[in-house]
């Protein structure tokens, strides 16, 4: 029997869409993607693209924290770049929320994201 529940963050920002911002199957939990807005405001962030990174990664926490877990529990992280000239920043400020034994990651130059954000990251969690 699968035991599914909605998972829900007042620390992460609100779903913009038709979706949740994680569902826990068992012990697996499938984190939407997050983009780097602000949780009150429901903005974007200020600043550069090393900014909008560290709201992303902290969107997500907050989702793990939610559904009884912690960014270190993630399996699964994939990284969506409207600039792969990126990537070594997202590199960078992954290393300040990450540790060995790092996720299995992908990380795809794609054309556009919601909001005209820079980065979006959504991903799995087994707790």
């Amino acid at each position: 029997m699968t035991n599914k529940a909605i998972i829900h963050s007042d620390n992460a920002p609100a779903a913009i869409g038709t979706y949740s911002q994680a569902v826990k199957v068992n012990n697996t939990v499938y984190l939407s993607g997050q983009i780097p807005l602000d949780p009150v405001t429901m903005q974007l962030v200020d600043g550069d693209f090393a900014a909008q990174a560290h709201q992303v990664f902290k969107n997500l926490q907050a989702v793990c924290q939610a559904a009884g877990g912690d960014l270190r529990d993630i399996v699964k992280l994939n990284i969506y770049l409207t600039d792969l000239a990126n990537f070594p920043v997202v590199n960078e400020v992954m290393g300040q929320y990450f540790h060995e034994p790092y996720p299995a990651r992908a990380a795809i130059g794609i054309n556009q994201l919601p909001r005209a954000s820079l980065i979006e990251a959504d991903g799995v969690m087994v707790i």
